[in-house]
């Protein structure tokens, strides 16, 4: 569609005169120069040549009884293109006395932005909004000055371009889409929020769009109106931003001293010049009692910081540094929001003596110092316990705390609350099980003068918690030595327990002096028994649990080693010379399924070789399989077998784990056959 915008402002509007029949009997050279009909072409002739498409309906029924009327439509040049026009009729008697109409037509560009409507020339013109006229052929009719501010971002804001104009950088696939639907149906669309990025992308806008339809004067669709609103610094945008992203940040650890600091981080400065995140100690489990901590005239210990973030570096604001006792005044609001269990909302933080303020005296002084007026605090729960208390503060920040901000600090403790309780339920449990995993696994290894042992077992960081990973060395009659690596299926406290039963019958087994393949066989049966044993109403066990073990018996009079294994990972073996190998013996089935059938198999060792037994955590990673693990585990063996054995193992694991911690438990047993001393 044509867009005309050769009659400047202030040019006379094109005047046509219209009898009740819609012949033409009146053109002005306005109308000449819009449309590019000349007089003699156009007097005596049909007005629907003027309109597209062509009809032939009489202007009175169609436009009006009798009363003015306005609109747009679509008017045909003489060149053929169609032209997006306001139209204003009003009835007329001619000398005649016959009946006739008036019409004005404006281009919409110029009839919007004040020629035919000056009253609405301040509003839409100076209105923040961004506003725009599209016509069916998507192309830019009309636009306003909010409109055109946005060109950085959005190009298509510019009289006489088309959506469909392909720009770089710019996909208006979405807003083609959407305003060719407007058209079609007619029903509007609010608030479609869309991202736009300048082309050279340094500058981000967001934008909301609403879509409605422009009608014609006989209700044809003509095209489509466009309002956006920048909403890239919207409060309330950024308050659902702010929480969107605290349920990606709070709690991305079940750590609870860094859950606590994620509240802090996320808060600052987003929302608060000043956070800190202070827990009861029930929370805090590993650190020293409050109660044992001194109390003052004026303030007793309450909390431990476990969270603190300030745009000042270093926190100035922060009398006590993490994992300090917080003393408080008895009756201080810290202490009623941890009692009731409601928010504390001071908008203006009351200085003046004889307020809570006033009575502690440190408080006070970094308040005034640090220029603090403004302040929330909010309860942490759970699960109906309060676990803390999140203080928010404003001192750089001159805007005080309004109720919304109220609400959205109360939203972002009630999230940090429910992180907390799970880190502090895992912490506990994660406690429990490596201590009782602790305690079940072997203090004090022994290779009976056959082999000279040592070990490691590193827990996993993740959030699983502690596995199941056992280790043993059982001295045998005969000078014999039995080595034992096992993982238990599962995590926590159940797989400690599992994992203790476990070594305790491979001990009583091994003791009874079985072979390495028959063993297996029994602590499979053993394990499916315990299971039964364990099974609920319906004849399905509470917790099945399997488990993977590789069993060795090295005799030093033979220098023979036999190995039987169940589903569990090849053993590797050093020789003097350091080459690594790592014998794949019949891989039974795991234990515990009771369906095992193990064999064994022996190899002939040098003196000064090097067994190492391990669990699956220490050679498989997300990034890669077992098979490349078992490689890298070759060469960490490789370059550690010259090395006392203490440090062999501790550069093993490092090698192995390094700095990013492990995903699975790791259990690793080195043992060097010994060299004889006899001549």
């Amino acid at each position: 569609m044509a867009t005309p915008q050769s009659m400047p402002d202030g040019a006379p509007a094109a005047v046509v005169v219209i009898d009740t029949e819609g012949t033409v009997i009146g053109w002005t050279p306005a109308a000449q120069e819009l449309l590019g009909y000349s007089a003699a072409e156009i007097l005596d002739r049909s007005g629907a040549l003027l309109l597209m498409p062509e009809r032939a309906a009489t202007w009175d029924p169609s436009y009006g009884d009798g009363e003015p009327w306005s609109g747009f439509a679509e008017a045909r040049h003489r060149d053929g293109t169609r032209i997006l026009v306001r139209v204003e009729g009003s009835r007329l008697i001619t000398p005649d006395e016959q009946a006739s109409w008036l019409v004005t037509v404006t281009p919409a560009a110029s009839a919007v932005s004040g020629r035919a409507c000056s009253w609405m020339e301040p509003i839409l013109s100076r209105s923040p909004v961004a506003v725009a006229i599209w016509d069916r052929d998507l192309r830019c009719v009309w636009l306003n000055a909010a409109a055109q501010r946005l060109q950085t971002v959005f190009p298509h804001y510019q009289l006489g371009r088309s959506l469909a104009e392909p720009l770089p950088g710019v996909n208006t696939e979405a807003a083609q889409e959407a305003m060719r639907k407007v058209i079609v149906d007619g029903v509007p669309q609010l608030d479609r929020e869309a991202r736009w990025t300048s082309v050279d992308q340094h500058e981000d806008r967001t934008l909301s769009t609403s879509l409605f339809r422009l009608e014609g004067v006989d209700g044809r669709p003509l095209g489509v109106c466009s309002v956006a609103i920048d909403i890239s610094h919207s409060r309330a945008r950024d308050r659902l931003a702010l929480l969107r992203e605290a349920s990606v940040r709070i709690g991305s650890t079940l750590d609870v001293r860094k859950t606590a600091q994620e509240l802090a981080d996320l808060a600052v400065p987003a929302f608060a010049d000043y956070v800190t995140v202070d827990l009861a100690e029930a929370v805090l489990p590993d650190t020293e009692p409050l109660q044992r901590l001194a109390a003052t005239d004026v303030r007793i210990p309450v909390f431990r910081r476990a969270g603190v973030a300030s745009i000042h570096e270093g926190a100035p604001e922060s009398l006590w540094q993490l994992d300090q006792a917080v003393f408080v005044p008895s009756s201080s609001p810290f202490t009623a929001v941890l009692s009731s269990g409601r928010a504390h909302f001071e908008p203006v933080l009351d200085t003046s003596p004889g307020s809570w303020i006033d009575q502690d005296p440190d408080r006070a002084r970094i308040v005034r110092g640090t220029g603090m007026h403004t302040l929330i605090i909010v309860p942490l729960k759970a699960r109906g316990d309060i676990l803390g208390v999140a203080v928010f503060v404003r001192n750089d920040n001159p805007e005080r705390f309004t109720r919304d901000d109220l609400i959205l600090a109360e939203e972002l403790g009630a999230r940090a609350g429910l992180s907390l309780d799970n880190a502090r339920r895992y912490t506990r449990e994660r406690t429990a099980a490596l201590a009782l995993q602790r305690n079940l696994l072997p203090r004090n290894l022994t290779g009976a003068g056959a082999v000279e042992v040592v070990s490691h077992y590193l827990p996993t960081d993740v959030h699983e918690g502690v596995g199941g990973d056992w280790f043993d060395a059982i001295p045998l009659g005969g000078g014999r030595v039995a080595l034992v690596v096992g993982d238990v299926t599962g995590h926590g406290i159940n797989a400690a327990a599992t994992m203790g039963r476990l070594r305790t019958a491979v001990r009583t087994l091994a003791y009874l002096g079985l072979p390495p393949d028959e063993l297996l066989a029994r602590l499979d049966d053993l394990l499916v028994r315990l299971s039964e044993e364990d099974a609920g109403p319906d004849g399905f066990p509470l917790d099945p649990t399997g488990a993977t073990c590789v069993y060795a018996v090295y005799d030093p009079a033979t220098r023979r080693c036999t190995i039987a294994g169940a589903g569990h990972p090849p053993p590797a073996i050093v020789a003097p010379s350091g080459e690594v190998f790592f014998p794949r013996p019949p891989s039974g089935t795991p234990i515990g399924l009771g369906v095992g059938s193990y064999q064994s198999f022996e190899l002939e060792l040098a003196e000064g070789s090097l067994i190492a037994l391990y669990t699956d955590g220490l050679i498989e990673t997300r990034q890669a399989d077992i098979e490349a693990g078992i490689d890298r585990l070759g060469a960490a063996l490789a370059h550690a077998a010259a090395l006392p054995l203490e440090q062999a193992c501790a550069s093993v694991i490092g090698t192995m784990v390094g700095e990013t911690g492990s995903e699975d438990d790791i259990a690793l047993l080195l043992a060097r056959t010994c060299v004889s001393t006899s001549p």
